[in-house]
Protein backbone atom coordinates (compact mmCIF):
# COMPACT_ATOMS: atom_id res chain seq x y z
CA UNK A 1 0.00 0.00 0.00
CA UNK A 2 1.33 3.29 -1.07
CA UNK A 3 0.52 6.46 1.42
CA UNK A 4 0.92 9.99 1.25
CA UNK A 5 0.41 12.25 4.42
CA UNK A 6 -0.20 15.66 4.12
CA UNK A 7 0.19 17.81 7.38
CA UNK A 8 1.84 20.79 8.44
CA UNK A 9 2.63 20.29 11.94
CA UNK A 10 5.98 18.45 11.77
CA UNK A 11 5.51 16.69 15.10
CA UNK A 12 2.23 15.27 13.76
CA UNK A 13 3.27 14.17 10.33
CA UNK A 14 6.47 12.39 12.11
CA UNK A 15 4.33 10.74 14.41
CA UNK A 16 1.75 9.68 12.52
CA UNK A 17 4.40 7.86 10.34
CA UNK A 18 5.64 6.19 12.75
CA UNK A 19 2.18 4.88 13.68
CA UNK A 20 1.40 3.76 10.38
CA UNK A 21 4.72 2.14 9.97
CA UNK A 22 4.30 0.45 13.59
CA UNK A 23 0.78 -0.84 12.26
CA UNK A 24 2.14 -2.66 9.18
CA UNK A 25 6.00 -1.84 7.91
CA UNK A 26 4.99 -2.91 4.19
CA UNK A 27 2.72 0.35 3.77
CA UNK A 28 4.98 2.69 2.40
CA UNK A 29 5.09 6.72 3.15
CA UNK A 30 5.55 7.85 -0.62
CA UNK A 31 5.02 11.96 0.33
CA UNK A 32 5.06 13.51 3.35
CA UNK A 33 3.36 16.98 2.24
CA UNK A 34 2.95 20.35 3.90
CA UNK A 35 0.97 22.97 1.92
CA UNK A 36 -2.11 23.15 -0.34
CA UNK A 37 0.32 24.30 -3.13
CA UNK A 38 3.23 21.51 -2.30
CA UNK A 39 0.42 18.97 -2.81
CA UNK A 40 -0.85 20.55 -5.89
CA UNK A 41 2.83 20.35 -7.45
CA UNK A 42 2.90 16.56 -6.29
CA UNK A 43 -0.47 14.90 -7.46
CA UNK A 44 0.57 16.59 -10.93
CA UNK A 45 3.37 14.67 -11.58
CA UNK A 46 3.39 11.64 -9.60
CA UNK A 47 1.06 8.47 -9.51
CA UNK A 48 -2.23 8.38 -7.08
CA UNK A 49 -1.57 6.93 -3.89
CA UNK A 50 -4.05 4.06 -2.18
CA UNK A 51 -4.91 6.02 0.74
CA UNK A 52 -4.11 9.76 1.77
CA UNK A 53 -3.95 10.91 5.55
CA UNK A 54 -5.22 14.60 5.29
CA UNK A 55 -5.11 17.59 8.05
CA UNK A 56 -7.58 20.13 7.40
CA UNK A 57 -6.16 23.33 7.74
CA UNK A 58 -2.77 23.44 6.50
CA UNK A 59 -0.16 26.12 6.11
CA UNK A 60 -1.45 28.30 3.42
CA UNK A 61 -5.21 27.14 3.04
CA UNK A 62 -8.20 24.41 3.83
CA UNK A 63 -6.78 21.18 2.49
CA UNK A 64 -10.30 21.24 0.31
CA UNK A 65 -8.33 23.73 -1.92
CA UNK A 66 -6.09 21.02 -3.51
CA UNK A 67 -9.16 18.84 -4.67
CA UNK A 68 -10.21 22.42 -6.55
CA UNK A 69 -6.64 22.40 -8.61
CA UNK A 70 -6.01 18.47 -9.38
CA UNK A 71 -8.54 15.40 -9.82
CA UNK A 72 -8.07 13.09 -7.00
CA UNK A 73 -9.76 9.76 -6.73
CA UNK A 74 -7.78 7.95 -3.99
CA UNK A 75 -9.46 7.54 -0.31
CA UNK A 76 -8.92 9.61 2.10
CA UNK A 77 -8.59 9.38 6.40
CA UNK A 78 -8.82 13.25 7.33
CA UNK A 79 -6.91 13.61 10.32
CA UNK A 80 -8.40 16.55 12.10
CA UNK A 81 -8.89 18.90 15.57
CA UNK A 82 -11.96 19.94 14.35
CA UNK A 83 -15.51 19.63 17.30
CA UNK A 84 -18.06 16.94 17.48
CA UNK A 85 -20.51 18.53 15.02
CA UNK A 86 -18.25 18.56 11.85
CA UNK A 87 -17.12 15.03 12.90
CA UNK A 88 -20.28 13.70 12.66
CA UNK A 89 -20.42 15.67 9.17
CA UNK A 90 -17.33 13.15 8.15
CA UNK A 91 -19.54 10.17 8.90
CA UNK A 92 -22.69 10.97 7.31
CA UNK A 93 -19.94 11.59 3.79
CA UNK A 94 -18.83 8.16 4.93
CA UNK A 95 -15.17 9.71 5.59
CA UNK A 96 -13.00 7.94 8.29
CA UNK A 97 -11.16 10.55 10.18
CA UNK A 98 -8.57 10.67 13.14
CA UNK A 99 -9.29 12.91 15.62
CA UNK A 100 -6.22 14.64 16.92
CA UNK A 101 -4.02 13.44 19.56
CA UNK A 102 -4.30 10.18 17.27
CA UNK A 103 -3.91 6.88 19.20
CA UNK A 104 -2.76 3.51 18.07
CA UNK A 105 -6.67 1.95 18.22
CA UNK A 106 -8.12 4.46 16.10
CA UNK A 107 -5.58 4.75 13.35
CA UNK A 108 -5.49 0.44 13.29
CA UNK A 109 -9.36 0.81 13.17
CA UNK A 110 -9.25 3.50 10.00
CA UNK A 111 -6.69 1.71 7.85
CA UNK A 112 -8.68 -1.68 8.70
CA UNK A 113 -11.66 0.06 7.26
CA UNK A 114 -9.73 1.56 4.17
CA UNK A 115 -9.10 -2.41 3.06
CA UNK A 116 -12.58 -3.54 3.95
CA UNK A 117 -13.64 -0.91 1.86
CA UNK A 118 -11.17 -0.39 -0.57
CA UNK A 119 -13.36 0.81 -3.53
CA UNK A 120 -14.08 3.93 -1.80
CA UNK A 121 -13.36 6.74 -4.30
CA UNK A 122 -13.64 10.52 -4.01
CA UNK A 123 -16.69 10.94 -6.50
CA UNK A 124 -18.55 9.09 -4.28
CA UNK A 125 -17.88 11.49 -1.16
CA UNK A 126 -19.08 15.40 -1.53
CA UNK A 127 -15.82 17.49 -0.67
CA UNK A 128 -17.65 20.63 -1.75
CA UNK A 129 -20.09 20.19 0.81
CA UNK A 130 -17.78 19.50 3.24
CA UNK A 131 -15.76 22.49 2.68
CA UNK A 132 -18.96 25.04 2.48
CA UNK A 133 -19.73 23.59 5.87
CA UNK A 134 -16.54 24.34 7.40
CA UNK A 135 -16.27 27.86 5.65
CA UNK A 136 -19.50 28.64 6.40
CA UNK A 137 -19.65 27.44 9.80
CA UNK A 138 -18.74 29.36 12.88
CA UNK A 139 -14.95 29.19 13.27
CA UNK A 140 -13.18 26.62 15.16
CA UNK A 141 -10.21 27.80 17.05
CA UNK A 142 -7.60 25.67 18.82
CA UNK A 143 -8.15 24.19 21.86
CA UNK A 144 -5.03 22.16 22.66
CA UNK A 145 -1.29 21.73 21.82
CA UNK A 146 0.80 18.56 21.69
CA UNK A 147 4.09 19.25 23.00
CA UNK A 148 7.06 17.16 22.39
CA UNK A 149 8.96 16.70 25.31
CA UNK A 150 11.82 14.71 25.30
CA UNK A 151 10.60 10.81 24.13
CA UNK A 152 7.31 12.28 25.84
CA UNK A 153 3.91 14.10 24.15
CA UNK A 154 2.40 16.50 26.58
CA UNK A 155 -1.13 18.12 25.85
CA UNK A 156 -1.41 21.38 27.07
CA UNK A 157 -5.05 23.16 27.07
CA UNK A 158 -4.97 26.30 25.30
CA UNK A 159 -6.82 28.05 28.80
CA UNK A 160 -3.91 27.29 30.78
CA UNK A 161 -1.39 29.11 28.67
CA UNK A 162 -0.55 32.50 29.90
CA UNK A 163 1.48 33.73 26.85
CA UNK A 164 3.38 32.54 23.56
CA UNK A 165 6.82 34.67 23.08
CA UNK A 166 9.64 34.46 20.62
CA UNK A 167 13.17 33.72 22.39
CA UNK A 168 16.04 34.33 19.82
CA UNK A 169 14.80 31.87 16.32
CA UNK A 170 12.18 29.76 18.84
CA UNK A 171 8.96 30.18 19.94
CA UNK A 172 7.97 29.13 22.90
CA UNK A 173 4.27 28.64 25.52
CA UNK A 174 4.45 29.81 28.62
CA UNK A 175 1.58 28.21 31.06
CA UNK A 176 -0.12 29.73 34.26
CA UNK A 177 1.15 27.82 36.28
CA UNK A 178 5.09 29.03 34.77
CA UNK A 179 6.07 25.96 32.59
CA UNK A 180 7.64 27.09 29.37
CA UNK A 181 7.30 24.52 26.01
CA UNK A 182 8.73 25.62 22.36
CA UNK A 183 5.94 25.18 19.84
CA UNK A 184 6.15 24.42 16.09
CA UNK A 185 4.43 27.47 15.18
CA UNK A 186 5.34 31.24 14.65
CA UNK A 187 3.29 34.50 16.10
CA UNK A 188 1.48 35.11 12.97
CA UNK A 189 0.27 31.27 12.80
CA UNK A 190 -0.70 30.97 16.29
CA UNK A 191 -2.93 34.36 15.88
CA UNK A 192 -4.74 32.68 12.99
CA UNK A 193 -5.39 29.35 15.27
CA UNK A 194 -6.44 30.85 18.89
CA UNK A 195 -9.48 32.90 19.82
CA UNK A 196 -9.22 36.55 19.28
CA UNK A 197 -11.71 36.98 22.13
CA UNK A 198 -8.67 35.53 24.62
CA UNK A 199 -5.38 36.25 22.73
CA UNK A 200 -3.47 39.54 21.47
CA UNK A 201 -0.69 40.10 19.86
CA UNK A 202 0.80 43.11 21.65
CA UNK A 203 4.10 43.38 19.47
CA UNK A 204 6.65 41.26 17.50
CA UNK A 205 7.54 39.07 20.28
CA UNK A 206 4.48 38.46 22.38
CA UNK A 207 0.70 36.67 22.44
CA UNK A 208 -1.11 36.72 25.36
CA UNK A 209 -4.07 35.78 26.92
CA UNK A 210 -6.26 38.50 28.69
CA UNK A 211 -6.13 36.55 31.82
CA UNK A 212 -2.37 36.77 32.07
CA UNK A 213 -2.47 40.66 32.58
CA UNK A 214 -1.91 41.37 35.94
CA UNK A 215 -1.20 45.37 35.71
CA UNK A 216 -1.22 47.90 33.15
CA UNK A 217 0.60 51.01 33.14
CA UNK A 218 0.53 54.09 30.77
CA UNK A 219 3.72 54.39 28.91
CA UNK A 220 5.48 57.18 26.74
CA UNK A 221 3.62 57.90 23.24
CA UNK A 222 0.21 56.38 24.16
CA UNK A 223 1.60 53.48 24.64
CA UNK A 224 1.24 50.91 27.55
CA UNK A 225 2.97 48.55 29.58
CA UNK A 226 2.00 45.27 30.71
CA UNK A 227 2.98 42.77 33.66
CA UNK A 228 1.99 39.53 33.50
CA UNK A 229 1.54 36.20 35.07
CA UNK A 230 3.94 34.61 35.32
CA UNK A 231 6.48 37.08 34.78
CA UNK A 232 8.51 37.32 31.78
CA UNK A 233 11.98 37.28 31.85
CA UNK A 234 12.53 41.08 30.59
CA UNK A 235 9.61 43.65 31.33
CA UNK A 236 10.36 45.87 28.89
CA UNK A 237 9.07 43.42 26.15
CA UNK A 238 5.87 43.66 27.31
CA UNK A 239 5.04 47.13 25.92
CA UNK A 240 1.98 47.55 23.53
CA UNK A 241 3.52 48.69 20.40
CA UNK A 242 2.36 51.93 18.97
CA UNK A 243 0.28 50.55 16.34
CA UNK A 244 -1.65 48.09 18.11
CA UNK A 245 -2.44 50.11 21.05
CA UNK A 246 -5.74 51.47 19.82
CA UNK A 247 -6.62 47.95 18.68
CA UNK A 248 -5.79 46.57 22.36
CA UNK A 249 -8.09 48.97 24.02
CA UNK A 250 -10.58 47.78 22.14
CA UNK A 251 -9.75 44.67 22.69
CA UNK A 252 -9.89 45.36 26.54
CA UNK A 253 -13.24 46.65 26.44
CA UNK A 254 -15.24 43.70 24.42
Amino acid sequence: MKVVIIEDEAFAALRLKKMIQDYNQDISIVAELESVAESVKWFKSNPEPDLIFLDIHLEDDLSFAIFEQVNISSPVIFTTAFDEYAIKAFKLKSIDYLLKPIVHEELASAIKKYEQFSGLHRNSVDLQSLYNLLTTSEKKYRERFSISVGTKIKMVEVNKIAYFYVLEKGVYLRTSHGSTFNVDYTLDKLEEMLDPAYFFRINRKYLIHIASIVNMVAYSRSRVKLELKPKTDNEFETIVSIDRSSEFKKWLNR
